[in-house]
């Protein structure tokens, strides 16, 4: 990692500003951002527009970040885009305007910002990668932002507080372009107020605007803005925490109505009953066991799930745990121990990864029976011998193998 916007800055205007292309909307948040991501252009897509989203990290392919009109971009493409890319970053180098190379997240956004150009897409949006103020989309300049939620995580990179970590991802507000915020702590609210004030940036409250009410009798909720009411909706995306990442969207939505850009109630619908979302709350079957996939990799994450869990009614569960070195392990663990009768630590495949044996000393204390398995699909398989309900959870990077195995 290394975080600033020179080189995303050199490199976008080497490539002729690509990101200048296209409408932009810009959504960071510690938990929720991908799917406020994909609830927002599914949306926007099906009300008519050319659409395309930017997302991270992937679960098994890269070309799951960038999706065009609903689709991944072809590889093909993507050999191109990225082609082209090389060759301003080799330029650059050449002509000694970089001293090193770029990360691979800069790359990858600035190949999301060519194929989106050579796309002639209308209006993409890009989830944040870390942070916000130094991340490599903060480099575009949108009509709208939001910020899904602010907690505890990358305290190495943002800071310890959460008054540091609100500082910055409020780094993507742009002077005069509003700002939706879902539920805050008090001290990130003060934070994105101040900031807002100081930039002349509107700050809408999604849950003063918009109200999301659960039916009674069924799954289904009720969806009511200042412009709009939607009645039996089903959600696509599961857990009550998606309730508030709706809160977020429609808020969104409404927003780019006022701008003029036409979003019709059917379209709204479509993006909250019909947005996909992979690795979040993801359940598969196997024989008689359900699985439970979910990509929760900080305690604010984990504590969703087991909220999913005790509304679900799961107990004495298998929970298979990998995570990276820079997490919060125990505080992850300690939110899903009373749901499990065991928990299986395996090492993510990625060089960050704590080791299953180290996950497992930490979780050793939660009075809980724990083992250790390196290999993930070998976990997974102890997991099933045990013939309950399995849970997977700790990290994108563990959750990606283990879906392309259940697939």
């Amino acid at each position: 990692m290394k975080f600033g916007l020179e080189k995303i800055a050199a490199l976008c205007e080497e490539l002729g500003h690509p990101e200048r292309a296209f409408r932009s909307i810009v959504i960071a948040g510690t938990n929720g951002k991908g799917s406020v991501t994909v609830m927002v252009e599914t949306a926007i897509r099906a009300a008519g527009h050319r659409t395309a989203r930017y997302t991270s990290p992937h679960l098994v392919r890269l070309e799951e970040r960038f999706v065009i009109d609903g689709r991944e971009v072809e590889t093909g493409a993507l050999r191109d885009g990225v082609a082209t890319v090389r060759a301003a970053v080799e330029s650059l180098m050449h002509r000694g305007v970089f001293d090193s190379p770029p990360t691979f997240f800069e790359c990858a956004t600035a190949a999301a910002f060519e194929l989106f150009r050579r796309a002639r897409v209308e209006i993409a949006v890009l989830e944040v990668g870390l942070g916000g103020r130094l991340d490599a989309t903060n480099i575009a300049t949108p009509i709208a932002t939001a910020i899904t939620s602010i907690d505890y995580d990358h305290q190495a990179q943002l800071g310890g507080t959460i008054e540091a970590i609100a500082r910055e991802k409020a780094g993507i507000i742009k002077p005069g372009i509003p700002v939706v915020c879902g539920p805050l702590p008090p001290a990130a609210d003060a934070v994105i107020r101040e900031i807002s004030k100081a930039r002349g940036a509107a700050v809408i409250e999604a849950l003063d605007e918009v109200r999301i009410v659960r039916r009674e009798h069924d799954a289904s909720v009720d969806v009511r803005s200042r412009t709009r009411t939607l009645e039996d909706v089903t959600m696509a995306l599961r857990g009550r925490h998606q309730l508030d990442n709706a809160a977020v969207a429609v808020a969104l939505l409404d927003e780019l109505a006022n701008q003029g850009i036409t979003v019709p109630d059917s379209a709204v619908r479509t993006g909250l009953t019909q947005a996909e979302w992979p690795g979040r709350l993801e359940r598969f079957t196997r024989g008689r066991i359900e699985i439970l996939l979910d990509a929760a990799h900080n305690p604010a994450g984990t504590r969703a799930l087991a909220s999913h869990l005790q509304e679900i009614g799961w107990s004495r569960v298998t929970l298979l745990f990998g995570a990276m070195r820079d997490k919060d392990v125990w505080h992850m663990l300690e939110a899903l121990a009373p749901f499990c009768e065991l928990i299986v630590c395996t090492t993510a495949p990625s060089p960050r990864a704590l080791s299953a044996s180290e996950l497992a000393a930490s979780a050793g204390a939660l009075g809980r029976t724990v083992e250790a398995i390196a290999d993930p699909a070998a976990a997974l398989a102890r997991a099933m011998e045990m013939g309950r309900p399995i849970v997977a959870a700790g990290s994108i990077f563990l959750i990606g193998p283990l879906r392309d195995i259940l697939r």
